[in-house]
C-alpha cells in the first residue's frame, strides 16, 4: 500500500490535470461518434421479437409452454435497432390461429407480411426460424368411470369384500384438452384413505386430479359416495380321515396313513355350516401324477366361503404291488 501511494505522489497537480483533461476528451469523442454513428442507416442485425399467440381459448387449450419470441434480422437506423437489443417500447406481434389442434406448428414464412408491418420503424430482413411449434389441444367432454382404488392392503389380513363395492355416481363428466382426457384411460381412480378395513365402509370423497392434470382438466363433479361390506374370515384347524378313491386293488400309498390335517379360513358367518358339509380328505387315483406316481390330497367340497385350503401332509406317493 505504501509503495502505491510513493507512486502517485510523483504526479504534480498540473500533470494531474492535464490527465483529466485527455480523459474528458476522449470520452467526448466516443461519444461524438457513437452518437454520430447511430443516427447513420442500413445497420442490419438480429434481434429477438416478441409475440403472442392467440386462439378461441373456449375452443382450445395449449398443453405446453407457448413460443413467446422469434428471432428476426432486421435493417435500418442504429437508434432503432439499439431500441430493438434493448427491448424498448417492443409491442408483441399478435399471431391469431384458427384452428390450431389441427396442425402443431407454424410456417414463419406465412406471417412475413404480418412481421413487416408490425416493425414498421425498421426493415425486416427474414424471419430467422423457419417454423414455430406449439402444442394445442382441442378442448371436448368426456364421461369417464369412477374406480375406488383399492391395493393389497386396503383390507386387514383375512378379511375380504363381503359386497359389491357401490359407487355413487358411477360416471363423471371431465372436461378438457383431449390429449390430457386420453391419459385417464377411461377411469378416475379415488382413494379411500384407509388401510386394513375391517368394518363396513361408506364415505363421502372428493374428486380430486393429479397435479400434473388439475391445470387442464375439470370434472362436473366434487365428490362420491362409496359403500361395501366387509367379511372377516377365521382361521380353523382340522383333522380329516382320508378317503381313497378309484385304487385298483395292487395300488396303494405309501405309509400307513388314515388322515391329515387341514388348514383353511371360514366366512365368520358360515361357520355353522361347517359340519353339514362333512369335510374329508379325497385321495381320487384319477387325478394321480403319473410322471412321478404320486398323488395330491383335496377337498370333497368346493364353497366359495371356504379359502386358502392346505393340507399336511398334501401328497403320497403310490406303491404298485
Amino acid at each position: 500500500m505504501s509503495t502505491l501511494s510513493n507512486y502517485f505522489r510523483k504526479f504534480r497537480p498540473d500533470k494531474t490535470s492535464n490527465l483529466k483533461v485527455v480523459v474528458l476528451c476522449v470520452v467526448t469523442a466516443t461519444t461524438f461518434w457513437l452518437l454520430n454513428a447511430l443516427n447513420k442507416d442500413n445497420y442490419t442485425t438480429v434481434v429477438d421479437q416478441p409475440i403472442l399467440i392467440q386462439f378461441d381459448e373456449e375452443e382450445y387449450m395449449a398443453v405446453k409452454g407457448l413460443p413467446n419470441e422469434v428471432k428476426i434480422e432486421i435493417n435500418g437506423n442504429g437508434w432503432d435497432l439499439l431500441k430493438k437489443h434493448l427491448g424498448v417500447s417492443q409491442d408483441p406481434l399478435e399471431i391469431t390461429l384458427e384452428d390450431p389442434s389441427h396442425q402443431p406448428y407454424l410456417v414463419t414464412e406465412e406471417i412475413t407480411q404480418q412481421m413487416s408491418e408490425h416493425i414498421s420503424t425498421t426493415n425486416l430482413v427474414s424471419i430467422v426460424q423457419d417454423t414455430l411449434f406449439f402444442s394445442i389441444d382441442k378442448i371436448v367432454s368426456k364421461k369417464i368411470q369412477i374406480v375406488p382404488d383399492t391395493l393389497p392392503n386396503t383390507l386387514a389380513e383375512n378379511h375380504d369384500f363381503a359386497s359389491r363395492i357401490s359407487i355413487d355416481p358411477e360416471y363423471v363428466t371431465v372436461r378438457g384438452p383431449i390429449s390430457i382426457i386420453e391419459q385417464l384411460d377411461g377411469k378416475l381412480l379415488v382413494q379411500l384413505g384407509e388401510n386394513n378395513i375391517k368394518n363396513h365402509y361408506s364415505k363421502l370423497l372428493p374428486l380430486e386430479l393429479d397435479k400434473t392434470k388439475k391445470d387442464f382438466l375439470t370434472l362436473d363433479e366434487e365428490t362420491v359416495q362409496i359403500s361395501f361390506q366387509v367379511v372377516a374370515f377365521i382361521e380353523k384347524t382340522l383333522k380329516l380321515d382320508v378317503k381313497k378313491l378309484y385304487f385298483p386293488a395292487n395300488v396303494d400309498i405309501e405309509g400307513d396313513v388314515q388322515s391329515v390335517t387341514l388348514q383353511f379360513l371360514v366366512d365368520e358367518r358360515k361357520q355353522n355350516d361347517l359340519e353339514s358339509l362333512n369335510l374329508s380328505a379325497i385321495l381320487n387315483y384319477n387325478n394321480r401324477n403319473r410322471e412321478d406316481s404320486s398323488i395330491a390330497v383335496s377337498l370333497n367340497v368346493n364353497r366359495s366361503f371356504l379359502r386358502d385350503i392346505t393340507f399336511s401332509p398334501d401328497s403320497f406317493d403310490l406303491i404298485y404291488e
